[in-house]
Protein backbone atom coordinates (compact mmCIF):
# COMPACT_ATOMS: atom_id res chain seq x y z
CA UNK A 1 0.00 0.00 0.00
CA UNK A 2 1.33 3.44 -0.94
CA UNK A 3 0.33 6.40 1.17
CA UNK A 4 2.19 9.69 0.95
CA UNK A 5 1.02 13.29 1.42
CA UNK A 6 1.51 15.91 -1.23
CA UNK A 7 1.46 19.60 -0.51
CA UNK A 8 2.91 21.46 -3.54
CA UNK A 9 0.54 24.18 -4.86
CA UNK A 10 -0.95 23.58 -8.30
CA UNK A 11 -1.20 26.22 -10.99
CA UNK A 12 -4.79 26.17 -12.24
CA UNK A 13 -8.32 26.60 -10.92
CA UNK A 14 -9.53 23.11 -11.91
CA UNK A 15 -8.37 19.63 -10.96
CA UNK A 16 -6.50 19.02 -14.22
CA UNK A 17 -3.34 21.04 -13.74
CA UNK A 18 0.20 19.78 -14.07
CA UNK A 19 3.40 20.83 -12.31
CA UNK A 20 5.03 24.03 -13.56
CA UNK A 21 8.43 25.15 -12.30
CA UNK A 22 7.77 28.66 -13.62
CA UNK A 23 5.27 29.54 -10.88
CA UNK A 24 6.47 32.82 -9.25
CA UNK A 25 6.79 33.56 -5.56
CA UNK A 26 3.35 32.79 -4.13
CA UNK A 27 3.51 35.20 -1.20
CA UNK A 28 4.51 38.07 -3.47
CA UNK A 29 1.61 37.33 -5.82
CA UNK A 30 -0.86 37.17 -2.91
CA UNK A 31 0.26 40.60 -1.66
CA UNK A 32 0.12 42.13 -5.14
CA UNK A 33 -3.34 40.82 -5.96
CA UNK A 34 -4.71 41.94 -2.58
CA UNK A 35 -3.17 45.42 -2.97
CA UNK A 36 -4.60 45.89 -6.47
CA UNK A 37 -8.01 44.64 -5.34
CA UNK A 38 -8.33 46.75 -2.21
CA UNK A 39 -6.76 49.89 -3.70
CA UNK A 40 -8.75 49.73 -6.93
CA UNK A 41 -12.06 49.11 -5.19
CA UNK A 42 -11.58 51.92 -2.66
CA UNK A 43 -10.93 54.36 -5.50
CA UNK A 44 -13.88 53.14 -7.57
CA UNK A 45 -16.28 53.03 -4.62
CA UNK A 46 -15.42 56.64 -3.69
CA UNK A 47 -15.62 57.85 -7.28
CA UNK A 48 -18.91 56.10 -8.02
CA UNK A 49 -20.49 57.25 -4.75
CA UNK A 50 -19.51 60.83 -5.57
CA UNK A 51 -20.86 60.47 -9.12
CA UNK A 52 -24.05 58.82 -7.90
CA UNK A 53 -24.81 61.50 -5.32
CA UNK A 54 -23.91 64.55 -7.40
CA UNK A 55 -24.99 62.93 -10.66
CA UNK A 56 -28.45 61.99 -9.31
CA UNK A 57 -28.14 58.27 -10.05
CA UNK A 58 -29.44 55.59 -7.69
CA UNK A 59 -28.00 52.94 -10.01
CA UNK A 60 -24.52 54.42 -9.59
CA UNK A 61 -24.96 54.59 -5.81
CA UNK A 62 -25.94 50.90 -5.88
CA UNK A 63 -22.87 50.21 -7.99
CA UNK A 64 -20.72 52.09 -5.46
CA UNK A 65 -22.07 49.86 -2.68
CA UNK A 66 -21.13 46.84 -4.78
CA UNK A 67 -17.57 48.16 -5.19
CA UNK A 68 -17.37 48.81 -1.45
CA UNK A 69 -18.34 45.19 -0.80
CA UNK A 70 -15.46 44.21 -3.08
CA UNK A 71 -13.02 45.86 -0.68
CA UNK A 72 -14.13 43.51 2.09
CA UNK A 73 -14.24 40.63 -0.39
CA UNK A 74 -10.59 41.08 -1.36
CA UNK A 75 -9.59 41.40 2.30
CA UNK A 76 -11.40 38.15 3.12
CA UNK A 77 -9.80 36.42 0.13
CA UNK A 78 -6.36 37.59 1.31
CA UNK A 79 -6.93 36.27 4.85
CA UNK A 80 -8.29 32.98 3.52
CA UNK A 81 -5.31 32.42 1.23
CA UNK A 82 -2.81 33.25 3.97
CA UNK A 83 -4.50 30.84 6.40
CA UNK A 84 -4.55 28.12 3.76
CA UNK A 85 -0.78 28.54 3.36
CA UNK A 86 -0.09 27.39 6.92
CA UNK A 87 1.57 24.02 7.37
CA UNK A 88 -0.24 21.03 8.84
CA UNK A 89 -0.22 20.88 12.63
CA UNK A 90 -1.63 18.72 15.44
CA UNK A 91 -5.05 20.38 15.18
CA UNK A 92 -5.14 20.23 11.37
CA UNK A 93 -3.02 17.21 10.38
CA UNK A 94 -4.36 17.30 6.81
CA UNK A 95 -3.46 20.95 6.29
CA UNK A 96 -5.41 24.21 6.12
CA UNK A 97 -6.46 24.35 2.46
CA UNK A 98 -10.15 24.46 3.32
CA UNK A 99 -9.74 27.95 4.76
CA UNK A 100 -9.74 29.14 1.14
CA UNK A 101 -13.10 27.49 0.64
CA UNK A 102 -14.37 29.14 3.82
CA UNK A 103 -13.19 32.49 2.44
CA UNK A 104 -14.97 31.77 -0.86
CA UNK A 105 -18.13 30.94 1.08
CA UNK A 106 -17.89 34.26 2.92
CA UNK A 107 -17.44 36.09 -0.39
CA UNK A 108 -20.50 34.39 -1.78
CA UNK A 109 -22.56 35.42 1.23
CA UNK A 110 -21.37 39.03 0.91
CA UNK A 111 -22.46 39.02 -2.72
CA UNK A 112 -25.80 37.45 -1.80
CA UNK A 113 -26.71 40.05 0.83
CA UNK A 114 -25.39 42.91 -1.32
CA UNK A 115 -27.59 41.79 -4.22
CA UNK A 116 -30.66 41.36 -2.01
CA UNK A 117 -30.21 44.83 -0.48
CA UNK A 118 -29.88 46.47 -3.91
CA UNK A 119 -32.85 44.49 -5.23
CA UNK A 120 -35.07 45.49 -2.30
CA UNK A 121 -34.23 49.18 -2.76
CA UNK A 122 -34.92 48.97 -6.50
CA UNK A 123 -38.26 47.20 -6.10
CA UNK A 124 -39.33 49.70 -3.46
CA UNK A 125 -38.48 52.59 -5.79
CA UNK A 126 -40.42 51.04 -8.67
CA UNK A 127 -43.41 50.01 -6.55
CA UNK A 128 -43.82 53.40 -4.85
CA UNK A 129 -42.98 55.44 -7.96
CA UNK A 130 -40.35 57.38 -6.03
CA UNK A 131 -38.11 57.35 -9.09
CA UNK A 132 -40.45 59.97 -10.58
CA UNK A 133 -39.30 62.45 -7.94
CA UNK A 134 -35.64 61.82 -8.64
CA UNK A 135 -33.68 64.26 -10.76
CA UNK A 136 -32.40 63.06 -14.13
CA UNK A 137 -28.86 61.63 -13.88
CA UNK A 138 -26.11 63.88 -15.21
CA UNK A 139 -23.08 63.26 -17.39
CA UNK A 140 -20.72 62.52 -14.48
CA UNK A 141 -22.78 59.43 -13.56
CA UNK A 142 -22.47 58.21 -17.14
CA UNK A 143 -18.70 58.75 -17.12
CA UNK A 144 -18.38 56.93 -13.79
CA UNK A 145 -20.17 53.90 -15.24
CA UNK A 146 -17.78 53.76 -18.20
CA UNK A 147 -14.71 54.13 -15.95
CA UNK A 148 -16.04 51.38 -13.70
CA UNK A 149 -16.63 48.96 -16.60
CA UNK A 150 -13.08 49.38 -17.92
CA UNK A 151 -11.41 49.27 -14.50
CA UNK A 152 -13.36 46.32 -13.09
CA UNK A 153 -12.99 44.24 -16.24
CA UNK A 154 -9.24 44.85 -16.06
CA UNK A 155 -9.20 43.83 -12.39
CA UNK A 156 -11.16 40.70 -13.27
CA UNK A 157 -8.60 39.53 -15.83
CA UNK A 158 -5.67 40.45 -13.58
CA UNK A 159 -7.04 38.65 -10.52
CA UNK A 160 -8.24 35.66 -12.55
CA UNK A 161 -4.81 35.25 -14.14
CA UNK A 162 -2.95 35.16 -10.81
CA UNK A 163 -5.64 33.05 -9.15
CA UNK A 164 -4.96 30.43 -11.82
CA UNK A 165 -1.20 30.74 -11.44
CA UNK A 166 -1.24 30.17 -7.65
CA UNK A 167 -4.36 27.98 -7.75
CA UNK A 168 -6.42 30.08 -5.34
CA UNK A 169 -10.16 29.44 -5.13
CA UNK A 170 -10.58 32.49 -2.88
CA UNK A 171 -8.92 34.84 -5.35
CA UNK A 172 -10.84 33.17 -8.19
CA UNK A 173 -14.07 34.00 -6.33
CA UNK A 174 -12.74 37.54 -5.87
CA UNK A 175 -12.07 37.76 -9.62
CA UNK A 176 -15.69 36.89 -10.37
CA UNK A 177 -16.67 39.47 -7.79
CA UNK A 178 -14.85 42.01 -9.99
CA UNK A 179 -16.59 40.69 -13.09
CA UNK A 180 -20.01 41.00 -11.42
CA UNK A 181 -19.18 44.62 -10.62
CA UNK A 182 -18.21 45.26 -14.26
CA UNK A 183 -21.50 43.73 -15.43
CA UNK A 184 -23.47 45.73 -12.90
CA UNK A 185 -21.79 48.87 -14.21
CA UNK A 186 -22.99 47.94 -17.70
CA UNK A 187 -26.52 47.82 -16.27
CA UNK A 188 -25.96 51.15 -14.55
CA UNK A 189 -24.71 52.66 -17.82
CA UNK A 190 -27.83 51.50 -19.66
CA UNK A 191 -30.14 52.74 -16.91
CA UNK A 192 -28.46 56.11 -16.63
CA UNK A 193 -28.54 56.54 -20.39
CA UNK A 194 -32.23 55.63 -20.50
CA UNK A 195 -33.05 58.11 -17.73
CA UNK A 196 -31.13 60.87 -19.51
CA UNK A 197 -33.21 60.15 -22.61
CA UNK A 198 -36.46 60.55 -20.69
CA UNK A 199 -37.22 57.02 -19.46
CA UNK A 200 -37.23 57.90 -15.77
CA UNK A 201 -37.69 54.35 -14.52
CA UNK A 202 -34.51 53.29 -16.31
CA UNK A 203 -32.22 54.05 -13.39
CA UNK A 204 -34.31 52.01 -10.93
CA UNK A 205 -34.68 49.13 -13.40
CA UNK A 206 -30.91 49.16 -13.95
CA UNK A 207 -30.42 48.70 -10.20
CA UNK A 208 -32.76 45.70 -10.36
CA UNK A 209 -30.71 44.21 -13.21
CA UNK A 210 -27.59 44.76 -11.12
CA UNK A 211 -29.27 42.80 -8.32
CA UNK A 212 -29.97 39.82 -10.62
CA UNK A 213 -26.37 39.78 -11.90
CA UNK A 214 -24.94 39.87 -8.39
CA UNK A 215 -27.26 37.08 -7.19
CA UNK A 216 -26.24 34.86 -10.13
CA UNK A 217 -22.54 35.30 -9.33
CA UNK A 218 -23.26 34.72 -5.63
CA UNK A 219 -24.99 31.43 -6.46
CA UNK A 220 -22.01 30.22 -8.53
CA UNK A 221 -19.47 31.18 -5.85
CA UNK A 222 -21.50 29.56 -3.06
CA UNK A 223 -22.00 26.39 -5.08
CA UNK A 224 -18.27 26.00 -5.76
CA UNK A 225 -17.21 26.75 -2.19
CA UNK A 226 -19.73 24.30 -0.73
CA UNK A 227 -18.52 21.70 -3.21
CA UNK A 228 -14.98 22.04 -1.86
CA UNK A 229 -16.16 21.89 1.75
CA UNK A 230 -18.35 18.78 1.43
CA UNK A 231 -15.94 16.23 -0.08
CA UNK A 232 -17.51 16.43 -3.54
CA UNK A 233 -15.95 14.14 -6.14
CA UNK A 234 -13.93 15.59 -9.01
CA UNK A 235 -15.45 15.64 -12.47
CA UNK A 236 -15.49 12.52 -14.65
CA UNK A 237 -12.89 13.86 -17.08
CA UNK A 238 -10.34 14.27 -14.28
CA UNK A 239 -11.11 10.82 -12.84
CA UNK A 240 -10.79 9.26 -16.30
CA UNK A 241 -7.38 10.87 -16.82
CA UNK A 242 -6.35 9.83 -13.32
CA UNK A 243 -7.41 6.25 -14.05
CA UNK A 244 -5.37 6.22 -17.25
CA UNK A 245 -2.22 7.29 -15.39
CA UNK A 246 -2.66 4.51 -12.81
CA UNK A 247 -3.63 1.84 -15.38
CA UNK A 248 -0.57 2.60 -17.51
CA UNK A 249 1.77 1.87 -14.61
CA UNK A 250 3.67 -1.39 -15.31
CA UNK A 251 2.32 -4.23 -13.18
CA UNK A 252 -1.18 -2.79 -12.71
CA UNK A 253 -3.66 -5.32 -14.13
CA UNK A 254 -6.78 -3.25 -13.51
CA UNK A 255 -8.32 -0.66 -11.19
CA UNK A 256 -10.83 -2.18 -8.78
CA UNK A 257 -11.94 1.08 -7.20
CA UNK A 258 -11.17 4.77 -7.66
CA UNK A 259 -12.54 7.63 -5.58
CA UNK A 260 -11.68 11.34 -5.40
CA UNK A 261 -12.78 14.19 -3.19
CA UNK A 262 -12.05 17.89 -3.17
CA UNK A 263 -10.24 19.33 -0.17
CA UNK A 264 -10.21 23.09 -0.61
CA UNK A 265 -8.20 23.63 -3.77
CA UNK A 266 -6.58 20.19 -3.48
CA UNK A 267 -7.72 16.63 -4.22
CA UNK A 268 -7.60 13.42 -2.20
CA UNK A 269 -7.49 10.10 -4.06
CA UNK A 270 -8.25 6.56 -2.85
CA UNK A 271 -7.60 3.71 -5.28
CA UNK A 272 -7.54 -0.06 -5.27
CA UNK A 273 -5.50 -1.78 -7.95
CA UNK A 274 -5.21 -5.44 -8.91
CA UNK A 275 -1.71 -6.93 -9.27
CA UNK A 276 -0.41 -10.44 -9.91
CA UNK A 277 -1.29 -12.38 -6.76
CA UNK A 278 1.76 -14.65 -7.09
CA UNK A 279 4.15 -11.77 -6.49
CA UNK A 280 5.77 -11.05 -3.15
CA UNK A 281 4.48 -8.28 -0.91
CA UNK A 282 7.57 -6.23 -1.72
CA UNK A 283 6.94 -6.55 -5.48
CA UNK A 284 3.27 -5.59 -5.09
CA UNK A 285 4.22 -2.62 -2.94
CA UNK A 286 6.73 -1.44 -5.57
CA UNK A 287 3.98 -1.45 -8.21
CA UNK A 288 1.67 0.56 -5.95
CA UNK A 289 4.50 2.97 -5.17
CA UNK A 290 5.19 3.43 -8.88
CA UNK A 291 1.51 4.19 -9.53
CA UNK A 292 1.53 6.61 -6.60
CA UNK A 293 4.59 8.44 -7.93
CA UNK A 294 3.11 8.56 -11.44
CA UNK A 295 0.01 10.31 -10.14
CA UNK A 296 2.07 12.79 -8.11
CA UNK A 297 4.26 13.67 -11.07
CA UNK A 298 1.29 14.08 -13.40
CA UNK A 299 -1.19 15.95 -11.17
CA UNK A 300 0.05 18.87 -9.14
CA UNK A 301 -3.24 19.27 -7.28
CA UNK A 302 -3.28 15.81 -5.65
CA UNK A 303 -2.51 16.47 -2.00
CA UNK A 304 -2.77 12.89 -0.79
CA UNK A 305 -3.18 9.52 -2.53
CA UNK A 306 -3.79 6.11 -0.98
CA UNK A 307 -3.28 3.04 -3.18
CA UNK A 308 -4.22 -0.44 -1.99
CA UNK A 309 -3.15 -3.60 -3.82
CA UNK A 310 -5.51 -6.52 -4.39
CA UNK A 311 -4.35 -9.95 -5.69
CA UNK A 312 -5.62 -10.63 -9.22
Amino acid sequence: MADNPKTNPRNDEGPKSRKDSRVPDRQKVIRQVATVGVGGNIFLAAFKLFAGIFGNSTAMISDAVHSLSDVFATAIAFVGVRLAERDADSDHPYGHERFESVASLALGLILLFTGLAIGYSSLESIATGSYLDTATPSLIALIAAIVSIVAKEGMFWYTRHWARVINSSAFMADAWHHRSDALSSVGALAGIGASMLGFHAGDAIASLVICVIILKVAFDVLKESLSSLTDTACDSAFEHELGDVISNTPGVIRIDDLRTRKFGNKVYVDAEIAVDGSQTLIQAHEIAEAAHDAVESHFDNVKHIMIHENPA
